[in-house]
C-alpha cells in the first residue's frame, strides 16, 4: 500500500491536521459542594456570575450587596460537563486538555480520574489525557477549593507572619481581596477558556523572535519556533514565504529561521507615527500538509530604558527608534470584578479612550492580572505602549521552593503569550514592595527579630532580584527583557525617590497637601499619583438602583472604598470651590477637583522635561461603578479629568508655571519636529473686554520644554484677578492649540450668570455660544452618547464645535455659575 493510499483511508492517523476543540461551548452545570441542586454554569465564568444568573445572589454591584454574598468565597464549588468524542478523534495518538485559567484551586478530574491540581490562577494547564478518554461520553469535572480557607491553612503551617493578609499564599488576583478602589469579591472558577488539543507525530509548542538588525534599508528577523517531534523526521517550517527543511530527533526542539524586511517601516507610539504591523504565519508542515500554525503582528521598533548619572542624579527615561519618548498615560487595573464577561471590545475601548486623550503608555499594575490578548493587541494596533507589572503588590511573599517553581511557571507561561507585542515596553517586579518594606513599618508592627526580618528581606531578593529577571533573561533571545524591579524605586517621603528611577508620589491625597505641592515634587518618571472623582451620574443612579441619592445613604457609603474618601475630595473641595449643596452638583465639582488636580500635576511634570520624562496618572478605569481615581468609569463614561488630560496630553502644550514673583509660559513640544507658530496672549474680563493683547512669534524646539513668556505678578492689577482670564493660543500653519489661565482659585471667581446658547448643527453637532465667560461647561443628556468636548471654559465672542457620537434629542448644560446658589 502506497502512502497516498494510507492517507485516504487514515488521514487523521498519519498525516492529519492538528486539531483544537474548545469545551467552553459544552452544557456546563455547577453546585456547592455537600449540596445536592446543580445550576447552568456559563464557561468562562465565576461562581458569582452563575450564580447572579440563577438568582442565587443578588447583583453584588448594586445597592450593598457586597456585604450580602461574601460567603461565597468560604464554600466549596463543583464544576462539571459532559462531552462526546468520535472515532476520528480518538484516533489522534495525542490528546492534550489545556486549561488557560483556572481560578484558583481545582481538582480535575477526567472519567473519574485525578488529572491535574492547580493552584495559580495565572498559569496555564496543559495535560495530556489520551489514556482517560473514550469513544462517545466523557465526564469532565472540577472542584474549586475556597482560596481564603486554603491560605488561613496554609498561614497556620508558617513560622513567621507576613505582612498584609492570607492572600499572599495564593497566586490569585490581589485585587479581589478589596483594594481602596474595588470590593472583596474573591472569586472562584474556570476563568479562561479550556480546550483540547488533538495531535500526533508532531506539534508547535511556541514561536517568538529577535531583531538581529534594523536600520532603514533592512530589518533581519529570526523566528525561533519551538516543536516537539514523536519521532526523527523531516519537517518543513513556513514563516509566510521563508521555507525551512529541519531533520528531527524525538524531542524538544527551538528551530531558528531568518527572515528579511526590506525597507522596513517603523514601528511608532501614538503621538509620534504609525504603529506599523507586520502580519506574520508560523506554519508547521509534514512532507503533504500543514500541520499547525501560529500568527503574531509584528512591529520594528528598539526600545531602551536609559539610566545616567546627571547633574541631578540619574536619569530614568525611554527611548523609542533611537528618539528619547515622554511617556504619556495611566495606571490600568482590571476591567471587571468578574473577568470572563469583560468582553475584548471593552479592552479595546479603553485603549481608544487611551489614545483619544493622547496618551502613549500604560501601566498593566501589579495588584491585578495579566491582560488579556485583546488588550496588548489592541496596543500593538494604537500605538500605546506597556509598563507590565508583575502579579505582586503591596505585600511580602513566600520564599519556599514551590512557591519560587509555582512563579517561575507562571512567568513563563505569560511572557511566552506575551513578549511578541511590540508595545511591550518593560517587566516591572513588583508594586510598592520595596517601598514598603522600608518606608510602611511593617517590622515594627508584627515585632519582627532580625533574623525574621533577614529572612523576609532574602525571600523578596530571591523573588525579584534572582528568579525574575533570570526567568525573563532566558526566555528572551540575547537577554534583551527590560527589567525593574519594584515600583516605587524609592518611596515618596524621601528626597531621593524624585532624582532617580521612577516615583509614587502621594503626600497629594494620602499626605493631604495642596495641588500646588505637585509643582515642586517633580521626579525623573512619575509612575503614579492621583486624585477621586466621583463617577457620572447615570453610574450613581445605576448602583443606587434608583433610591434617593444622598451621602449618608449606605448605598453612596458602599461605593466608596477609601476610609476617608468622602472627606478628603471635601476637604480639598473647600480649598478652591465654593461647595454646591446639592449631590448631582456636588459630584459635578468633584470631577472639575479631580481634573484640577491632575491638570496641575501632568503640566508641571511636562514642564520639567527632560528631567522629567514621564507621567502615569491613577488611574485609567474602573473595575465596577465607584467613587475613586479613575478617569474613566466603570460604565465608559469620561470624568472631566479625562476631558483634561487629553488636553495635557497634547503633543503640543501651552502651560503656565507660578513661584511667588512671576507667571512663565511654557510651550512643550512632545513632537520630533521644530514648531514655528505664533504665540497669542489676551487678557479678558468676563464681559469679553480685552484688557492686555500680546502676540510673539516663537519656534518651539523639538522634543523640548521652553519659557517663552515671562510676566512679573507686580504686573497684574488686583481688582482685575477675580474677573478676568488669560486666553493662551499657539497658532501654526496647520493647528491651533488653546488654553486658559485664571489668576485665582474657582471659589474667589466673581463669576457672571452665563447665557449659554447651544445650536444644533445637524444630528452629531452642535456649536456653543456665551455672552460672558461660561466656566467649565458641561453637557448631558438622558441618552447614552460621548461628547467630543467637554466641561471646558466658553469664552465671549467664541463659537466652540462640538461633536456627539450617537445622535440624542436633547442635551442638557450647566456651568460653574450654576453651582454657586
Amino acid at each position: 500500500m502506497n502512502k497516498y493510499l494510507v492517507l485516504f483511508f487514515f488521514p487523521i492517523v498519519f498525516f492529519g491536521q492538528n486539531l483544537k476543540r474548545s469545551l467552553s461551548s459544552e452544557n456546563w452545570k455547577f453546585k456547592q459542594v455537600d449540596t445536592k441542586n446543580w445550576f447552568t454554569a456559563t464557561v468562562p465564568g465565576t461562581v458569582h456570575t452563575d450564580l447572579l444568573a440563577n438568582n442565587v445572589i443578588p447583583d453584588p454591584f448594586l445597592e450593598t450587596n457586597e456585604k450580602n454574598v461574601q460567603w461565597v468565597e468560604k464554600k466549596d464549588w463543583e464544576y462539571k460537563t459532559s462531552f462526546f468524542l468520535s472515532q476520528s478523534e480518538m484516533n489522534f495518538k495525542n490528546i492534550d486538555l489545556q486549561f488557560d485559567g483556572l481560578d484558583t484551586y481545582a481538582s480535575v478530574f477526567l472519567n473519574n480520574q485525578l488529572i491535574l491540581e492547580a493552584n495559580n490562577m495565572f498559569r496555564i494547564w496543559k495535560i495530556p489525557v489520551r489514556k482517560y478518554l473514550l469513544e462517545g461520553e466523557n465526564i469532565l469535572k472540577v472542584v474549586f477549593k475556597s482560596a481564603v480557607i486554603e491560605e488561613q491553612h496554609i498561614a497556620k503551617k508558617q513560622s513567621v507572619q507576613l505582612p498584609t493578609d492570607e492572600r499572599v499564599y495564593s497566586r490569585k488576583a490581589p485585587y479581589q481581596y478589596g483594594w481602596d478602589w474595588g470590593p472583596r469579591l474573591v472569586t472562584a472558577g474556570i476563568w479562561k477558556d479550556v480546550k483540547l488539543h488533538f495531535w500526533n507525530q508532531l506539534t508547535l509548542v511556541n514561536s517568538s523572535y529577535k531583531q538581529v538588525q534594523l536600520d532603514s534599508q533592512k530589518a533581519d528577523l529570526e523566528f525561533n519556533t519551538t516543536v516537539f517531534s514523536e519521532k526523527k523526521q523531516v519537517i518543513t517550517i513556513k514563516v509566510n514565504d521563508s521555507i525551512a527543511k529541519v531533520e528531527l530527533q524525538k524531542g524538544l526542539h527551538k528551530i531558528p529561521i531568518k527572515y528579511r524586511i526590506n525597507n522596513p517601516k517603523l514601528w511608532w507610539c501614538n503621538g509620534l507615527g504609525e504603529p506599523n504591523l507586520y502580519a506574520f504565519k508560523i506554519s508547521l508542515f509534514d512532507d503533504l500538509q500543514e500541520i499547525e500554525s501560529q500568527e503574531m503582528n509584528i512591529g520594528l521598533r528598539t526600545i531602551e530604558l536609559i539610566q545616567e548619572q546627571d547633574a541631578i542624579g540619574k536619569s530614568f527615561y525611554f527611548k523609542l527608534n533611537g528618539k528619547p519618548v515622554f511617556m504619556k498615560g495611566a495606571n490600568y487595573i482590571p476591567e471587571d470584578s468578574f473577568l470572563p464577561r469583560v468582553a475584548d471590545s471593552v479592552s479595546q475601548k479603553r485603549i481608544e479612550d487611551a489614545v483619544a486623550a493622547n496618551m502613549n503608555m500604560l501601566r498593566v499594575w501589579g495588584g491585578g492580572v495579566y491582560a488579556s490578548d485583546a488588550f496588548y493587541n489592541a496596543c500593538d494596533k494604537n500605538g500605546i505602549l506597556v509598563w507590565q507589572d508583575f502579579m505582586f503588590a503591596c505585600a511580602m511573599y513566600p520564599g519556599g521552593k514551590d512557591f519560587l517553581e509555582n512563579i517561575k511557571q507562571e512567568v513563563i507561561d505569560n511572557v511566552n503569550r506575551i513578549q511578541n507585542h511590540p508595545s511591550l515596553a518593560l517587566w516591572c517586579g513588583n508594586n510598592e514592595i520595596d517601598e514598603a518594606w522600608h518606608n510602611w513599618g511593617w517590622q515594627k508592627q508584627l515585632k519582627y527579630s532580625k533574623a525574621d526580618s533577614t529572612q523576609i528581606w532574602k525571600d523578596y531578593q530571591k523573588v525579584f532580584h534572582e528568579l525574575l529577571p533570570n526567568t525573563l533573561d532566558s526566555l528572551y533571545p540575547e537577554k534583551k527583557a527590560i527589567y525593574w524591579p519594584s515600583s516605587p524605586s524609592i518611596g515618596w517621603g524621601r528626597k531621593e525617590s524624585l532624582l532617580q528611577g521612577d516615583a509614587h508620589y502621594w503626600g497629594v491625597w494620602w499626605g493631604k497637601e495642596p495641588f500646588e505641592i505637585y509643582e515642586e515634587k517633580v521626579g525623573r518618571f512619575m509612575s503614579e499619583y492621583g486624585f477621586q472623582g466621583m463617577p457620572d451620574m447615570t453610574t450613581f443612579n445605576y448602583f443606587s438602583n434608583g433610591n434617593q441619592l444622598e451621602f449618608d445613604s449606605e448605598s453612596i457609603k458602599s461605593h466608596q472604598k477609601h476610609p476617608t474618601g468622602y472627606e478628603t475630595i471635601k476637604e480639598y473641595m473647600q480649598r478652591d470651590y465654593i461647595i454646591p449643596k446639592t449631590f448631582e452638583n456636588y459630584s459635578y465639582v468633584s470631577q472639575l477637583l479631580q481634573a484640577k488636580g491632575m491638570k496641575v500635576a501632568i503640566e508641571a511634570h511636562r514642564r520639567a522635561k527632560p528631567n522629567c520624562m514621564g507621567t502615569l496618572y491613577w488611574q485609567l478605569n474602573d473595575c465596577w461603578p465607584v467613587t475613586s481615581w479613575s478617569s474613566v468609569d466603570y460604565f465608559g463614561n469620561w470624568k472631566a479629568s479625562h476631558y483634561q488630560v487629553k488636553q495635557s496630553f497634547e503633543n503640543l502644550l501651552i502651560s503656565v508655571g507660578e513661584d511667588k514673583e512671576k507667571y512663565q509660559v511654557y510651550l512643550v513640544n512632545d513632537s520630533l519636529q521644530d514648531i514655528l507658530g505664533n504665540l497669542i496672549l489676551k487678557t479678558i474680563d468676563f464681559n469679553g473686554k480685552v484688557l492686555f493683547e500680546k502676540t510673539i512669534l516663537t519656534e518651539v524646539k523639538a522634543n523640548s520644554s521652553q519659557i517663552v513668556y515671562t510676566f512679573s505678578k507686580k504686573d497684574i492689577p488686583k481688582k482685575y484677578r477675580k474677573k478676568s482670564v488669560v486666553q493662551l493660543q499657539f497658532v501654526t500653519k496647520e493647528k491651533k492649540v488653546n488654553t486658559t489661565f485664571y489668576w485665582v482659585k474657582p471659589k474667589d471667581l466673581q463669576l457672571l450668570k452665563p447665557g449659554l446658547k447651544i445650536t444644533k448643527i445637524d444630528e452629531v453637532t452642535y456649536e456653543i455660544t456665551s455672552n460672558v465667560v461660561a466656566k467649565n461647561v458641561c453637557l448631558s443628556s438622558d441618552e447614552k452618547t460621548h461628547f467630543s468636548h467637554n466641561y471646558f471654559d466658553v469664552l465671549p465672542n467664541e463659537v466652540y464645535t462640538i461633536k456627539v457620537t450617537q445622535p440624542v434629542k436633547t442635551v442638557s448644560v450647566k456651568s460653574l455659575f450654576d453651582t454657586l446658589n
